[in-house]
């Protein structure tokens, strides 16, 4: 074929796919069978293949992503993408309607949009060709995550018109997709996603475009950058143009003539969300007009023309079967209540920690009960109260035992405390739950030695500490349930690769009582080697800074014990670095760092750091990470949706940087 016939087939090609991709991922109406789409594909490929220099950059091939990168470019917005204020009832509704009629008078009409729960994006597109995508970070500059954008089948490589405009909408992963992809990482041991938002963004923030193509997120777009080119008036013309140049936005968007209205719909859909297919945690309400939004105008941080209805915890009732007691890696005594499987803020629910015997007494909680459940923070399953006026007699009370559920000894409460507590050191469920957080991520990091596979190996009489963990062999592990050659290998290299690790990882792993990451990270500094630790009196240990009565008991008790003595003899016989890696706090002083001697409080949530690494950097550079606010305070770092610790700080006039200006600084 002749390079102009091929080139006029690769057109026909293009114009068919993308119609029939259109058709299926935002109309949810396909016209032809998927064979047909996979033959005409497969025809794409075999063209492209033989004229690649024809390869355009809106190809239906070119969803798939190429090479993992190495990092995420830094995107400036052209059009900053504000964040919104929250109401919370129907009052802070009609306080809002107050505020904007104060302004702008009584003539005009609110536009409701479902707040879908996923990662906000900006797509930008010149001359119709989507050429950058990218998070929306602090609302000022984001990361490219263009090749994991093109993933996501629902987003047109090409307008339907040549467009130049930035668009803005939230990608999300919808439920069937978070369900199978919990239960893939389910059966590989790997940690699960606590909802579909933490999912999606966990997908687009990922440098293998692959990983996202595999998890079928979808994304609805909400509005327009800048509306100066489009001749638009109102935002609901924007979104239908949108639609018009095949984006795809949300279809229960609604116009409304008054806060009446607004309220209805809001009714409407805190009822209705649990029959979407994906996750919606509000609703979003905005002045229709772009000629009064511009009139009511912005604070620093949101527009005064928009307010984001959050959704109150979602709250259902279930009956309580049993309660289950575990026993912790400390030897804690913690009871979970078994419940009938139940549906809450989109996930089923059939377990809820009930955390303590007095928890238990304080609510009444009886075998049999039917209880009112809800997600802590939309995350955590809890149990709320017990419906007593639905008891029919038959319940039964229920009595912590006396003597520990794995091993049988007598069980303890030790002073000051309200946990009951195994004090058996060879009790097999603490050695089973130390082993697992040995391996843990904040501790020594051993990917693929999960919950699953340490409980098979434990056993199976492999391990017994967590120094047999390095003398594993393939043999050993190939007779492990599920446990193939591949994952074989990949789990010994996670094993040697862990022996590199910074003695803070090691002494956090070790699971000495009191010795949090933090503390770890403390005494390794100081300290430098576990020899050193080790051989320092109690009275030595209380001269380190952080370090109280109570932690320097707990490690002089552990390193005076024979048996942990052994443990990190063998240790050393496999291998495992017993010295610190990182720099030295006094050494990193001397580089004048802004946040030395300074107390640093974080709040909202961070795009481009996770809680955990914004904290060490801090700390590594002498900052001080606290959970409150307070007039000790020096510095609040404030992520999206940072609430009450942010006002706090204005109020007591706290400096506060975004997220950006924390990243500039580490940089430095």
């Amino acid at each position: 074929m002749d390079s102009k016939a091929a080139e006029k087939q690769l057109k026909e090609l293009y114009n068919l796919l993308n119609q029939y991709n259109y058709e299926y991922h935002v109309l949810d109406n396909p016209s032809i069978p998927d064979a047909e789409y996979d033959r005409l594909m497969q025809q794409l490929i075999k063209l492209e293949k033989e004229h690649p220099e024809m390869i355009a950059p809106d190809s239906p091939t070119q969803r798939v992503g190429g090479e993992a990168l190495s990092a995420f470019e830094k995107v400036r917005h052209d059009t900053p993408m504000l964040s919104l204020a929250n109401a919370f009832s129907e009052a802070d509704l009609r306080d809002f309607d107050r505020r904007v009629r104060q302004a702008i008078g009584d003539e005009f009409t609110y536009i409701c949009e479902l707040k879908i729960d996923g990662l906000a994006v900006s797509l930008r597109y010149e001359n119709g060709v989507f050429v950058k995508g990218s998070t929306r970070g602090d609302g000022t500059v984001g990361e490219d995550i263009t090749a994991n954008l093109k993933t996501i089948r629902s987003i047109p490589l090409k307008l339907n018109e040549s467009y130049s405009i930035e668009v803005r909408g939230e990608a999300y992963m919808p439920k069937k997709s978070f369900l199978k992809l919990n239960k893939a990482r389910e059966e590989n041991e790997e940690m699960l996603f606590a909802n579909p938002r933490n999912a999606a963004a966990g997908s687009l923030r990922q440098l293998d475009p692959r990983i996202a193509a595999s998890r079928n997120l979808d994304l609805f777009l909400y509005g327009i950058g800048d509306y100066g080119s489009t001749g638009v008036t109102t935002h609901s013309a924007g979104l239908d143009l949108l639609e018009k140049l095949g984006l795809k936005v949300n279809k229960e968007r609604r116009k409304c003539e008054s806060i009446e209205d607004v309220i209805k719909y809001v009714e409407q859909w805190t009822e209705g969300r649990p029959n979407l297919d994906y996750e919606i945690d509000g609703i979003v309400i905005k002045v229709d007009s772009l000629d009064q939004q511009e009139q009511l105008g912005n604070t620093a941080r949101t527009p005064r023309w928009a307010i984001a209805f959050k959704f109150p915890a979602e709250e259902v009732v279930t009956k309580l079967i049993d309660i289950e007691l575990s026993v912790g890696r400390t030897g804690v005594i913690t009871p979970t209540a078994i419940l009938e499987p139940v549906l809450v803020a989109g996930t089923t629910v059939q377990r809820a920690s009930l955390h303590n015997e007095d928890l238990i007494r304080e609510k009444d909680i009886r075998l049999g009960d039917w209880v009112v459940v809800k997600k802590a923070g939309d995350i955590i399953p809890e149990v709320v109260n017990v419906l007593v006026e639905r008891r029919s007699g038959e319940e039964l009370a229920f009595e912590m035992p006396s003597h520990c559920p794995d091993c049988n000894s007598e069980l303890v409460r030790l002073e000051g405390e309200v946990a009951l507590r195994c004090i058996n050191p060879k009790c097999p469920a603490q050695i089973r739950e130390s082993l697992i957080h040995f391996a843990s991520r904040n501790a020594m990091n051993i990917e693929g030695l999960g919950e699953k596979v340490i409980g098979q190996l434990f056993s199976h009489q492999l391990i017994r500490d967590a120094s047999d963990i390095y003398f594993l062999t393939r043999e050993q592990l190939l007779q492990m349930e599920r446990m193939g050659e591949k994952s074989a290998s990949n789990l010994l290299s996670a094993i040697e690769a862990s022996k590199a690790n910074s003695l803070e990882k090691l002494l956090f792993g070790l699971g000495i009582r009191h010795v949090g990451a933090k503390a770890a990270t403390t005494l390794a500094e100081h300290f430098e080697s576990i020899d050193r630790l080790a051989s320092t009196s109690r009275e030595e240990l209380l001269n380190v800074p952080e370090v109280g009565e109570k932690m320097a008991d707990a490690i002089a008790t552990f390193f005076e014990n024979e048996e942990f003595e052994q443990l990190i003899s063998k240790l050393k016989l496999a291998g495992i670095n017993m010295h610190y890696l990182g720099q030295k706090r006094a050494t990193l002083e001397n580089i004048d760092s802004y946040f030395t001697g300074k107390t640093v409080v974080l709040t909202g949530k961070l795009e481009m750091l996770t809680r955990n690494e914004a904290k060490d950097r801090i700390e590594a550079l002498g900052g001080t990470v606290t959970g409150s606010v307070s007039k000790k305070t020096d510095l609040v770092i404030a992520g999206i949706d940072a609430g009450s610790k942010l006002a706090k700080a204005e109020e007591l006039e706290i400096e506060v940087w975004d997220e950006v200006r924390l990243l500039d600084e580490l940089e430095e």
